[in-house]
């Protein structure tokens, strides 16, 4: 499996990029959070890695020598490397060799906490592995039910792709079993009928805070990268408009490696069935323009850049003290009109988030008819609860009750009178 280098003491690594200063700045931070020691940059400028070597010729006789005398012990590229790019980089250097997605899968390794998080990454590390597979997976054959015999002609490298082959399979159904159990959950959840918003955003722009700051829900803080990968999900109540659950999701990064977008949909599919979006961005960054363009590039990817969102530019106390949201975004086109710039550490600050959202929802209100009938009175709670009562009338066997109502919530609520109530 991928190496889990914080279980490491520091080594010392050294980083390979191209033109892109802004990502290899990034993977350093990736790095950093793994526990390694950057102890440089060796940057090339040209617009593709060399199909052979990922730098050419020249530039790899340099960084062999530097190799030696610093003694580095890792040396990351900022692109995955195809496996031939792999195999060139090693005989040349003679040092562990990783790329962006490999030391990326190593992070998700380290941290993932939940059994299904763990089933996801293990997946991930062995699609990433399958074409750079070598004879180090017959340990797999420990795994039981005869896997690992070899087969009449069948090479050592058949039996470990045929081991790997299998092991995915058991994961997908494995990951298949728990993904059915979320959704009964879900199902559940929706059936209290209540709002969802999904804080999404670049990874280290403060979500967990956030969170924790609207919740209490404890979820880790930390000045690293990727600091919590599972889904959280708590109700908050809105001071005018009642509860509203609220779930944090994995922080988005460059480059993120296609396998982990498949992997980790479990988390992403928060954001996916949110109502609404809180989309933070890290203020204080330089670099949050880009930031920005690549969070909302991934929303894209999961079809929901259309969703409602609220701009949340936080950590406004890293800020000069004269700079205003105007000065800070100047021309920048931003894909919504809702912005607010915060820090999730102010009180006051988060009474404005509170007031935006509640904002939101109220715009989308619509008067609705609901005829219930008197074994669901759990509806008209509902829309006492949610709802603006226009009128309330008791026939013989139904309840006629015409609301106000939030379009989505109403939604909701009329699916579940088609629904029998559950006992």
């Amino acid at each position: 499996m991928i190496d889990q280098l914080a279980e490491e003491t520091s080594p010392k690594a050294v980083l390979l990029g191209l033109k892109d200063l802004t990502s290899i700045e990034e993977l350093g931070e990736l790095a950093r959070t793994a526990d390694l020691d950057v102890v440089g940059t060796f940057n090339q400028n040209r617009t593709k890695p060399d199909p052979r070597g990922y730098l050419g010729s020249g530039k790899l006789d340099e960084l062999a020598k530097i190799v030696i005398d610093q003694s580095i012990e890792v040396v990351i590229a900022d692109d995955e490397l195809s496996p031939g790019q792999q195999r060139h980089l090693e005989r040349c250097l003679k040092t562990k060799i990783m790329d962006r997605t490999s030391l990326v899968l190593a992070i998700f390794a380290a941290r993932a906490q939940t059994h299904e998080a763990k089933l996801q990454v293990e997946l991930a590390q062995l699609a990433y592995l399958a074409p750079r597979l070598t004879r180090m997976w017959t340990h797999l054959s420990r795994l039981g039910g005869g896997i690992g015999t070899r087969g009449p002609g069948e090479t050592q490298l058949e039996v470990d792709k045929r081991l790997l082959q299998t092991r995915m399979i058991q994961l997908r159904k494995s990951l298949e079993k728990v993904r059915q159990s979320r959704q009964t959950q879900q199902s559940n959840r929706e059936t209290h009928s209540l709002l969802k918003a999904s804080l999404v955003g670049y990874t280290n722009s403060g979500k967990s805070t956030l969170m924790n700051r609207l919740t209490e829900a404890n979820v880790l803080v930390e000045d690293k990268l990727f600091a919590t990968l599972d889904p959280t999900t708590r109700r908050i109540t809105l001071p005018t408009y009642g509860e509203v659950l609220i779930s944090d999701t994995v922080g988005f990064i460059q480059k993120l490696p296609h396998q982990l977008v498949d992997a980790f949909m479990a988390t992403l599919e928060e954001a996916q069935s949110a109502d609404v979006l809180i989309h933070v961005v890290d203020a204080s960054s330089p670099e949050w323009a880009g930031m920005l363009a690549t969070s909302m590039a991934l929303l894209k990817e999961l079809n929901v850049s259309d969703t409602p969102q609220i701009l949340v530019f936080n950590k406004s106390d890293k800020l000069a003290k004269d700079q205003t949201l105007t000065s800070l975004i100047g021309n920048i086109e931003l894909p919504s009109k809702e912005i607010i710039l915060m820090s999730a550490l102010k009180d006051e600050d988060l009474a404005d988030l509170f007031e935006t959202l509640q904002t939101i929802l109220s715009k989308t209100r619509n008067t609705m008819t609901f005829t219930i009938p008197y074994d669901r009175m759990d509806i008209v709670h509902l829309l006492h609860k949610h709802g603006e009562l226009l009128s309330e009338e008791y026939e013989e066997d139904h309840i006629k009750i015409v609301s106000a109502i939030q379009t989505v919530l109403g939604q909701k609520i009329m699916g579940q009178l088609q629904k029998p109530l559950s006992h």
